[in-house]
């Protein structure tokens, strides 16, 4: 046997349509069903919009930076190479990567002022393997890069100081020779032999690459390495690479993680994100209200419609179907369009950023405040199935009510100053 009989499938279709009797709750039922179509749509397209920023932020930030860093611990780093012989062998790690790093200020002759600058002495063989660089060089090449005395930069810093392939950059640091007045500051130009983009504005304007050798003689870390960085199959399966990395390592290491150097980015990140998800709720639950003021006032109207039903042999469980189906409608039609829209706007998000930029003549989403190049939009099958089920389950609690309240009337009462 059906849940709900043909009669009252009937019944409810036709207080949904529009008569000059009921106009305006059926206007209420349209703003109903409005309301849970953008808030399901909104939802959704604010949900992918996070993912996205969580995903492209963490494959930016990791996939330049590593996600393991392991740095000298009583002694200085110079068996680096041996230390990152010593743990590519461990299950998990694809890469692991000796680099100096040290900070500097840079100049050109094309630009009035400098940038400051966070410099990376590295072999030709491991930036060819680095993910950010290799294969996002933009001008130029690395082939030679050990032999040919020059620096990998960034698009954004080469824009900046207004800097082409073949030219010169200069680059500074305080740390430099010891003499008998102290530390002299250490100025030296290297030719630019390429520019990469990794489509991170902060990583794009401050990251320089130059030879290892060179990078140690620069820093004076003779023969010495500041960090090896490891890059992981599943940077979320941190930490059993961990212990094993710990058990293989036969010197004194200092040991961290990406979860750590960026812990309270990403927690502030995922706040945001849930805070969102709050806020934007309480579209969809207005529209939920929206349902049950408007059923309530269907209710009224069809209270003569109802006693005469319930004369004709209706049951007040029958009666109580019908108004549920009428009310639900709203919710599944408003939820079903919402979840289409949704998709149709999180796929296509970063084109509609594109065509709003062009029509107001404004930049929406600015670089240099974001730190992504580009709107970024992952859909999670989790999260939309959760929006969804969430809007079907404040859609259908909102019919009770009112669909209680008509199967309680009492045909008598409805009826007795007809």
């Amino acid at each position: 046997m059906a849940i709900f009989a043909p009669f009252e499938w009937t019944i409810a279709t036709r207080y949904l349509r529009a008569r000059r009797s009921s106009g305006f709750v059926s206007v209420i039922a349209g703003f109903s069903f409005f309301g849970i179509m953008l808030g399901v749509a909104t939802l959704i397209v604010v949900m992918s919009v996070m993912n996205g920023f969580h995903k492209d932020l963490l494959n930016k930030i990791v996939g330049i930076n590593g996600h393991i860093f392991l740095q000298a611990a009583d002694t200085p780093l110079t068996d680096y190479n041996t230390v990152a012989k010593q743990v590519e062998k461990v299950q998990g790690v694809d890469l692991a990567i000796p680099m100096v790093e040290g900070s500097a200020f840079a100049s050109s002759n094309f630009a009035q002022n400098g940038s400051g600058v966070l410099v990376r002495g590295i072999q030709e063989t491991d930036i060819r393997r680095l993910p950010g660089i290799a294969n996002n060089v933009r001008a130029g090449t690395l082939d030679g890069f050990d032999t040919a005395g020059g620096v990998a930069i960034g698009q954004r810093l080469a824009e900046n100081l207004n800097l082409r392939v073949g030219d010169k950059i200069k680059v500074m640091t305080a740390n430099g020779a010891q003499t008998p007045f102290g530390v002299a500051p250490r100025v030296k130009a290297y030719k630019v032999v390429a520019i990469f983009e990794i489509g991170m504005a902060e990583f794009d304007g401050i990251f320089v690459y130059m030879p290892l050798p060179e990078a140690q003689a620069f820093f004076n870390l003779d023969k010495q390495a500041s960090v090896v960085e490891l890059f992981l199959h599943d940077p979320e399966n941190i930490d059993a690479v961990r212990g094993k990395i710990e058990q293989i390592i036969t010197r004194p290491i200092i040991m961290t993680d990406w979860r750590e150097r960026n812990k309270t980015f990403f927690d502030a990140l995922n706040v945001e994100r849930n805070v969102m998800f709050i806020i934007l709720t309480l579209i969809v639950l207005v529209a939920a209200l929206n349902i049950i003021s408007g059923l309530i006032m269907l209710v009224k109207d069809k209270s003569h419609d109802v006693a005469i039903l319930r004369t004709m042999g209706a049951t007040r469980g029958a009666v109580m179907r019908i108004f549920l189906i009428t009310g639900a409608s709203i919710g599944i039609a408003g939820t079903l369009a919402g979840f289409l829209l949704g998709l149709l706007i999180a796929e296509n998000v970063e084109t509609i950023r594109q065509f709003l930029n062009q029509m107001l003549h404004a930049n929406l989403f600015p670089a240099e405040l974001y730190f992504l190049s580009r709107l970024p939009s992952v859909v999670d099958p989790r999260d939309v199935a959760t929006v969804v089920i969430m809007t079907l389950a404040l859609s259908i609690l909102a019919t009770l009510y009112p669909s209680w309240r008509a199967a309680k009337l009492d045909p008598v009462e409805a009826l007795r100053y007809e």
